[in-house]
């Protein structure tokens, strides 16, 4: 299933990725898809999703050099991170790094200018370490789930194609 949403327009005959490939000479791997390049992109888009900074979307770019993944599947991965879902997100990584780092967390928040000055110091370290968590655990659960489920789908569809009759077996 999850294979056949990546898969639906590949076959096409010279598409337009295939011109926009050539027009601006990018390499092939950039916007591949198959499993290894959508599953590293997701991983990679959801790490640098994760992490409380500006320009997270020049993090996933400054690693294309390094490794073969589906560019616009990790920006699209990175916008999971959006001005909706970030105080959540990050609400949440706080209270994860001060579980983990077994410190106590602040009761009292205001969203103020003045607040966040005066109790920056006891945030960002808690912040981060809770960012970390998730960059790294979740990211990797959901790379292997990612994996999982289009290994699923390739024998569901070996399956179903065995299983299927054919004009001989009617």
């Amino acid at each position: 299933m999850i294979r056949k949403v990546f898969k639906k327009n590949r076959d096409r005959p010279q598409g337009k990725i295939d011109r926009f490939i050539e027009k601006y000479n990018l390499p092939r791997e950039y916007l591949s898809i198959n499993r290894k390049s959508i599953s590293r992109g997701i991983w990679i888009g959801l790490f640098w999703g994760f992490i409380p900074m500006p320009f997270q979307m020049v993090g996933v770019m400054a690693l294309t050099p390094f490794f073969k993944f589906n560019v616009p599947i990790a920006m699209a991965m990175v916008w999971l991170s959006n001005p909706f879902t970030m105080p959540f997100m990050y609400y949440a990584e706080y209270l994860t790094g001060n579980l983990i780092l077994g410190w106590e967390h602040t009761k009292h928040i205001e969203l103020t200018m003045q607040w966040f000055k005066t109790n920056w110091d006891h945030i960002v370290v808690p912040l981060y370490v809770g960012a970390a968590f998730y960059s790294v655990v979740v990211s990797t659960l959901i790379y292997f789930l990612i994996n999982w489920l289009w290994i699923r789908s390739v024998k569901e569809e070996q399956k179903n194609r065995i299983n299927k009759p054919t004009k001989e077996n009617r």
